[in-house]
């Protein structure tokens, strides 16, 4: 089905999701704990760094990420590959609410923008005709990490200190991504595309939108309005994962593995949506990406058994499985790849932004005394607002063709 070249993109692209794990908040929401107990600080507080350290990185994140549309792959990526090292090792040596903000901003910045950025692009760009049997290919990495890793590390957090951890990840780090990106996409640039038949030729006729005209197309806002629900939501539950395991009883083990139901279910729904995606287009899949998320709010505002973590989570995952690939192949179905690098900088740091906005939402109404359930029911007055309004715009969400 894919050629060396397209499968050398894919492998790339499912190496750089597996480690942009490291700065996504389900990896970094691990170490909560550890580092509160370091610094002596409250839910809040810790809430309220990671959620400003993430909005300063999503800030960077639209200028530097567009880049990529001009710059060789290659050397994008090995850029990308010593930040993250970099910023893996400053990790490691948190002393301070100073030291806490720079770090989370460093991994934030590198892990979940960056390393997230560069593998969805790439690919995005790369790819047409299997765009979507593609991005859901390389978005396995993440998946497998977020299978892997949880269990893993709540592992190693008993037998050594978290800051060896940090240090080990960004030795390894340093060492493997460089030569991976050297034999994957080494001889891959710009204007490199895959191979279609002449009678595929709907890619070309659409209408190449710059990042400008994205911005003042009122869609673009209502679709974002959707994407968004995702990652600020799961950020707020990844990140207050001991709140919710202490709030519910469940035990301190029980997150841990229900992240794995997460996994399988965000594998199987990736699996699934990326030959729907192709067959069917993103735009009309968008409408049932967040019935799940919806489901899961009303899952954790109504039970409390430990079983129902695994429910919520398993929820979670379905969501996640259909933004991973939706979130990219939506934009390059309705406004081309010729400048998705920019649009996609935008988007990417709109998402790291509503990660920084669950962080600060969670970590506020937290410290105001709100339930589990009480935030439970925000997050679904949300989800339901923003599925109405794609609803009905749904007829509307066809590219512009030339």
């Amino acid at each position: 089905m894919f050629n060396s070249l397209s499968l050398k993109v894919i492998i790339f692209g499912f190496i750089f999701t597996f480690f942009s794990s490291f700065g996504q908040s389900f990896f970094l929401g691990l170490f909560n704990s550890s580092i509160r107990e370091t610094l002596s600080i409250t839910h809040g507080q810790f809430g309220s760094i990671y959620a400003s350290a993430t909005l300063l990185s999503s800030f960077l994140l639209i200028w530097v990420g567009k880049k990529i549309d001009d710059i060789n792959i290659f050397k994008f990526a090995f850029y990308v590959t010593l930040l993250l090292s970099f910023s893996c090792f400053f990790f490691s040596k948190i002393s301070s609410i100073a030291f806490l903000f720079i770090a989370v901003f460093l991994m934030r910045f590198s892990g979940q923008g960056l390393m997230s950025h560069t593998a969805t692009t790439t690919i995005t760009r790369y790819f047409t005709i299997s765009r979507g049997k593609a991005l859901s290919a390389g978005w396995f990495g993440l998946s497998t990490a977020e299978f892997i890793l949880p269990v893993l590390t709540v592992y190693l957090l008993t037998i050594t200190a978290w800051q060896n951890i940090w240090v080990f990840i960004s030795i390894f780090i340093l060492f493997f991504l460089p030569l991976a990106s050297f034999f994957l996409i080494k001889k891959l640039d710009f204007n490199t595309r895959e191979q279609v038949d002449s009678k595929d030729s709907e890619i070309k006729e659409i209408k190449q939108w710059k990042r400008l005209e994205v911005i003042k197309d009122y869609r673009f806002y209502i679709v974002c309005l959707n994407m968004l629900a995702m990652p600020w939501i799961a950020t707020g539950v990844f990140v207050y994962q001991s709140f919710i395991t202490e709030a519910k009883e469940w035990g301190s083990f029980v997150i841990a593995q229900s992240f794995m139901v997460y996994s399988i279910l965000s594998v199987v729904t990736l699996l699934g949506s990326g030959f729907l995606i192709d067959k069917f287009t993103s735009r009309k899949l968008l409408i049932f990406m967040n019935i799940p998320l919806l489901i899961s709010t009303l899952v954790l505002f109504y039970f409390d058994n430990p079983i129902t973590s695994f429910v919520f989570l398993g929820l979670i995952g379905i969501s996640n499985g259909l933004a991973n690939v939706l979130g990219s192949s939506t934009w390059a179905e309705i406004y081309g790849v010729k400048f998705i690098g920019s649009i996609k900088a935008l988007t990417t740091a709109l998402m790291v932004f509503s990660t920084a906005f669950g962080t600060a939402l969670f970590g506020f109404l937290i410290d105001r005394g709100f339930s589990i359930e009480q935030i439970a029911m925000v997050s679904f007055i949300y989800i339901l607002i923003s599925l109405i309004l794609l609803f009905l715009v749904k007829k509307k969400l066809n590219p512009e063709y030339i």
